[in-house]
């Protein structure tokens, strides 16, 4: 009989609710029950398209021996970190104290009856292994505990009181450093030491894509001429879109490789990866004018289109998973692709099969292979394309998690209106998928943070929700000159800084669970940098410099450590740039700027804005006045630099 996750809305939350374990919803009633009945907590975070998560559904929430555990001398509680990543973002600070490393999903937590953490794991295997602490099993570990708490053990309670008092110690701002452009030579010198020469990136193994590194290492480029920064981001940009972790066939990116190669994925496929890698892709083609890196931008927001909307609406991820393993839907064997390839008429089918890296004994699990090129991707694949992906038509499609999420939808929003600038296809797709937002998920002036498409939004929007929806919103102001979106990104940002601000430091929410937000970039491009982005843009545009100000006082909260860290604030380093060179607005009409667009884009200084006004020509202003005049949109990039 199903349990109470069959009632809630997460994709997720509902994937358990055929276990046997008891499982509750993050509320008031299970907390309260822990406390009367003097029992435990467990809480058991995760996302439905994580592999890990699969596993330990299969290997301990679907075993009956450690259900009966639970049910017996624990309340269980299930959460989606997408759903609720305030409550997630909380448990992740307490698995770093606990473990002084970083955690990762599942995130396994255990707390006394009134809710003070003890113990927090990632992955639990079922059985123990070596008789250690770290590799006690969950049967072993849930029996010590559960005879633990209903002793009330005065060690366990006295460790948990002393973790949660440490926890909600006030964090308190180093001193502060000068804001210098000197910074990016640290940020180089930095991304230096950890750049893969041979593969690009800027790990060994696993790898991730670090967007916001190459975005900042693009903006240094552009605004210095770097020739280490062009090599670093191009020579990454074109080892990714080979194939592994970029998806061929269908388009997208998967979330990370598992080798330094990028030749072998871990094989979910995120919207936040996604949104940010278009928009870089694009920045790319734009900057240095590979077609390929065109191509490569088109592909992922026409996958996203294909697969992964609905009524304008994105959906946020899709499984690694199907028919029960890793990969299942996305790999091929070397018969099937041969026979497809010679049924074609293709002479040469095992050259080309060897191009694509797809080997009788396979570059995956069970001789299966992952198609990727390991030099140019050659004309012929985009008639063998078709091929694979009608062997792939035939099988079951990894499991989508169609809830619609304002912070990672804005981010394919703002990256599309980028590449409306190029192709206009895309421009009224931006437009479409950001109205369909805003009307999902602003109402009565109150923002949302998730909901399932055609469901009323019931969880309140956090920081990052505000923060990358501004951003979509300036965006889609620069390109369409439609003040209604300019407003809306004023009335966001002032929310925000009411709900969110206080002397520098930013929340990530302000409720149950009022965390500090990141200014580091880890998953994805820290909120509080897009924040000051949004302000020191609104600031240029309003001609209103308590926006700057506010931009200041963040970035010399965080000054200390983005002077000696650089590489862990790409993001916030490019603001600091920004703050320090300053807009450049360029005023036309709204006629000239739409149908010179491409030409505007191409502009290499990083920080130029849009302003229709009556003028027939391009005028280029700065903060409090304008400087230049021409009539040829091509001289505006020698009129910028000359304006330093």
């Amino acid at each position: 009989m199903p349990n109470r996750l069959a009632n809630e809305d997460s994709p997720y939350l509902r994937q358990h609710k055929d276990n046997p374990v008891d499982w509750w919803p993050w509320c008031d009633e299970a907390f309260e029950k822990a406390k009367k009945e003097n029992k435990a907590i467990f809480i058991s975070i995760g996302y439905s398209s994580c592999h890990w998560y699969h596993v330990m559904e299969e290997k301990v929430f679907e075993n009956q021996k450690c259900a009966d555990i639970l049910n017996e001398s624990f309340i269980s509680i299930k959460v989606d970190r997408e759903e609720r990543p305030d409550i997630d973002k909380y448990y992740q600070e307490v698995y770093m104290l606990l473990n002084r490393r970083a955690g990762g999903w599942p995130t396994s937590i255990f707390c006394t009856p009134d809710n003070k953490p003890f113990f927090a794991g990632t992955y639990i295997p079922p059985e123990s292994n070596q008789g250690s602490i770290e590799g006690m099993g969950f049967i072993e570990l849930t029996q010590l505990i559960a005879r633990k708490v209903a002793a009330s053990d005065p060690k366990l309670l006295e460790n948990a009181d002393e973790i949660e008092s440490f926890i909600k110690q006030p964090e308190h701002p180093k001193e502060a450093t000068v804001l210098k452009e000197e910074f990016y030579k640290t940020f180089l010198t930095q991304a230096k030491n950890n750049y893969d020469t041979r593969n690009g990136g800027f790990s060994d193994k696993p790898k991730f894509p670090h967007a916001s590194t190459l975005h900042t290492l693009m903006v240094i480029d552009r605004l210095y001429k770097d020739d280490s920064a062009r090599a670093m981001i191009t020579n990454t940009l074109t080892q990714m879109k080979k194939g592994g972790m970029y998806d061929l066939v269908d388009g997208g990116f998967y979330r990370y490789s598992v080798d330094e190669r990028w030749l072998i994925p871990h094989f979910e496929k995120m919207l936040y990866d996604n949104g940010l890698l278009c928009g870089i892709y694009t920045d790319a083609y734009l900057m240095y004018g590979d077609e390929t890196d065109l191509q490569t931008a088109r592909e992922i927001a026409d996958f996203w289109h294909n697969y992964m909307s609905e009524d304008n609406l994105f959906y946020s991820a899709s499984d690694a998973d199907s028919e029960g393993e890793e990969g299942t839907y996305f790999v091929y064997t070397y018969d099937e692709i041969y026979k497809a390839l010679k049924d074609a008429g293709y002479n040469d089918a095992d050259r080309m099969c060897q191009e694509m890296n797809i080997t009788p004994h396979g570059n995956f699990e069970h001789g299966k292979s992952v198609v990727r090129f390991e030099k140019e991707i050659p004309e012929w694949f985009a008639d063998v394309k078709p091929l694979l992906q009608a062997i792939r038509a035939k099988r079951e499609y990894p499991f989508i998690d169609k809830k619609v999420q304002t912070s990672w939808s804005a981010m394919l929003i703002n990256a599309l209106f980028k590449l409306s600038a190029v192709d206009t296809l895309y421009y009224e797709r931006a437009k479409k998928s950001l109205d369909a937002l805003l009307e999902t998920m602003y109402k009565e002036d109150t923002l949302f943070h998730t909901t399932l498409i055609h469901k009323e939004p019931k969880i309140e929007a956090f920081l990052e929700d505000y923060v990358f929806l501004s951003q979509a919103l300036l965006s889609a102001y620069k390109y369409t000159q439609d003040e209604l979106y300019l407003i809306t990104a004023h009335k966001l940002v002032n929310k925000a800084l009411e709900r969110f601000y206080k002397n520098g430091l930013w929340s990530f929410s302000d409720g149950e669970f009022a965390v500090k937000a990141e200014t580091t970039d880890n998953t994805y491009t820290s909120s509080v940098s897009v924040m000051v982005e949004s302000m020191l843009t609104l600031s240029s545009l309003l001609e209103d410099d308590k926006y700057r100000h506010f931009s200041f006082r963040t970035m010399e909260y965080n000054s200390y450590d983005l002077g000696r860290r650089p590489l862990y604030y790409p993001y916030m380093l490019t603001q600091a740039l920004h703050y320090l060179k300053e807009d450049r607005i360029i005023k036309s009409s709204v006629h000239n700027l739409q149908q010179n667009a491409y030409e505007l884009a191409k502009i290499k200084y990083p920080f130029t804005l849009y302003k229709a006004d009556e003028s027939e020509s391009f005028m280029v202003c700065g903060k409090t006045s304008c400087f230049a005049n021409t009539d040829d949109v091509k001289e505006l990039d020698k009129l910028l630099s000359n304006s330093f």
